[in-house]
């Protein structure tokens, strides 16, 4: 039953994602409680990834808590992710974002 649900969780994560403004960023966190999953943010993550090709999902304005971008730092992923939020006019210092400037509210 579990399988048959993530498809329709999968979509509700997106819509939040997709509401996410230019220029701002939200944690794993606040899109799992945004989407109704509570306190599910690491399932927000494996969501994210299942984006087919060529979506319009803004994957990228989603990062920890804490600001930090959780790819590795150095890996193609994560200077596509600083890039994209760079063009968007978010400052990322030292693969940080700082949460109360760029926030999402």
């Amino acid at each position: 039953m579990a399988q048959s649900e993530e498809p329709g969780k999968d979509q509700k994560i997106w819509q939040v994602v997709l509401a996410i403004p230019p220029g701002k960023v939200a944690s794993y966190g606040q899109v799992a409680e945004m989407a109704g999953l509570g306190r599910q943010a690491r399932y927000i993550g494996r969501a994210l990834g299942k984006l087919p090709k060529g979506h319009a999902v803004p994957w990228y304005r989603v990062i920890r808590s804490s600001g930090q971008i959780a790819f590795p730092e150095g890996s193609d992923i994560y200077r596509e992710q600083v890039g994209l939020l760079q063009a968007e006019g978010v400052e990322v210092v030292n693969g940080k974002v700082a949460m109360r400037l760029f926030r999402w509210q």
